[in-house]
């Protein structure tokens, strides 16, 4: 069973609002906005622009689904503390100048999954965030066959299913650390999967990722699976600095 304690340790004229305001102390290029649909519903989210935009070219795409300690409403939490490399390894010079790309990260509210523990379902913050997504791609220049998503933790599930709810919208995904739904699998054989997980891991068993892994493959896919020995939950920092994650993330693209 999951341990739930240590897991959960120009737009203005649009009919939807993102709000422009910056603000102080967000770093690493990031801005803090604010989201709110048709519906009235809100989520605060940081969005990174390519320092160099040009309208006239198309932009991938990395959405980052932060973990348990990113949750709340500061619209900070989430690209900081122990959410900091997932969130701004995309967005360093050296990266940037490779592969200039828009990295955009909700904030999850307080005692709220981005899916369930449990089956991995989908809940109304990932659809919320799904839904910021979209009006990102109409409001900048995207480019739809490079969106890919990432998360660890709590973000690790909400990436299982992001990609399982919307099997073809992303050309790749990175789960850490998370669990999917093995009866829906089947729907990712065709999508490209780099996973990650501890093989001590206490928070999320291990076998949530190497269940998914194996359903997949069975399914007549071809996911790419790192498992690190004798590592915890904490695997961060080896994760997004793995040598050849930048160069095959960005060598994806949707059908």
């Amino acid at each position: 069973m999951v341990n739930r304690r240590e897991f959960c340790s120009a737009l203005t004229a649009m009919p939807f609002s993102l709000s422009c305001a910056g603000r102080a102390g967000s770093g690493g290029g990031f801005a803090a906005k604010s989201y709110q649909n048709t519906r009235g519903q809100r989520m605060p989210y940081q969005l990174f622009i390519p320092k160099e935009y040009d309208s006239g070219r198309r932009y991938p795409l990395v959405l980052w689904l932060h973990g348990g300690a990113g949750r709340g409403n500061d619209n900070l939490k989430q690209i900081s503390g122990g959410n900091a490399v997932g969130s701004h390894v995309w967005t360093l010079q050296e990266n940037q100048t490779r592969n200039p790309c828009f990295v955009l990260a909700p904030q999850c509210p307080d005692r709220q999954e981005w899916a369930t523990v449990a089956d991995a379902q989908p809940t109304a913050q990932l659809q919320l965030a799904l839904e910021m997504l979209e009006e990102i791609r109409r409001a900048f220049s995207i480019d739809a066959r490079r969106l890919y998503v990432t998360g660890q933790s709590l973000g690790g599930f909400g990436t299982w299913a992001a990609i399982t709810r919307q099997p073809g919208m992303f050309a790749a995904a990175i789960p850490v650390c998370g669990g999917g739904n093995e009866s829906q699998a089947a729907k990712l054989r065709a999508t490209p999967i780099w996973a990650f997980h501890g093989e001590k891991d206490q928070a999320v068993p291990v076998e949530r990722s190497r269940r998914m892994i194996d359903t997949i493959r069975k399914a007549g896919g071809a996911p790419k699976y790192t498992e690190y020995t004798d590592a915890g939950h904490v695997i961060w920092e080896q994760v997004f600095h793995e040598p050849e994650l930048l160069t095959w993330l960005f060598s994806q693209r949707a059908s």
